[in-house]
């Protein structure tokens, strides 16, 4: 996890829009396997990472599975409407509202009981990162740490699930937020939750970080 992630997660839904486009144009039939990953980073051009990721993403969506010990398969799409990921670029705000609320919450929750001292050491750094830039008054810097604090909290979940879906989430929160703040006062003047939420989740206290989760949200979708 570093501070190229939301950057590294719009370069993954690039290719699963490419991977997706050729399955709909029917480039696979369905149950086709994959190609295997060393391939697909030489047909796009992009790292492993990067390939797994997209991957995650066309899954989640419903143009792939995998089976287990075996590989991925080309999914029967049809009765899909739209992927995920792009439902999300055109979602009403109240809407995203209601995800980042449920997401967060529980996100935190989950986190509580199953972070690691690694993800402490990860939140506290993002957590300074935010700090620092709303000091700055640096607005995409500090929405980048805002964000990237909620995906190491949903790692920390250890249910990967929760964690892809933030991380799918993620993107379109930042352009959302981008569109709403002119500024870093929202960040730097409001109460300090999210140190109370930090310390709920170092206290391994579950009730307390949905508490602190739910206060954060609150505050910014007023």
């Amino acid at each position: 996890m570093d501070k190229n992630t939301i950057d590294r997660k719009s370069l993954a839904e690039i290719v699963a829009l490419k991977l997706q486009d050729q399955i709909i144009k029917g480039n696979y039939t369905v149950n086709q396997k994959l190609p295997v990953e060393a391939e697909l980073m030489l047909s796009f051009g992009v790292g492993r990472s990067t390939i797994r990721e997209a991957v995650k993403i066309l899954v989640n969506s419903g143009f792939l599975r995998v089976q287990q010990g075996i590989g991925t398969f080309i999914d029967d799409i049809t009765g899909i409407n739209e992927p995920l990921f792009q439902k999300l670029k055109r979602a009403e705000p109240k809407n995203i509202k209601e995800v980042r609320e449920l997401l967060e919450m529980k996100i935190a929750e989950k986190a509580a009981k199953n972070r690691t001292g690694n993800d402490i050491s990860k939140l506290e750094y993002f957590l300074g990162k935010k700090t620092k830039a709303a000091n700055d008054n640096q607005l995409e810097e500090c929405i980048d740490a805002h964000i990237n604090f909620y995906i190491v909290l949903a790692e920390a979940s250890k249910n990967d699930i929760l964690a892809d879906l933030y991380k799918l989430f993620a993107s379109q929160l930042k352009v959302d937020m981008l569109n709403v703040y002119t500024d870093t006062a929202s960040f730097k003047n409001g109460p300090d939750y999210h140190h109370k939420l930090l310390e709920s989740v170092l206290r391994e206290d579950p009730k307390q970080a949905w508490y602190w989760s739910a206060k954060i949200t609150g505050h910014f979708l007023q």
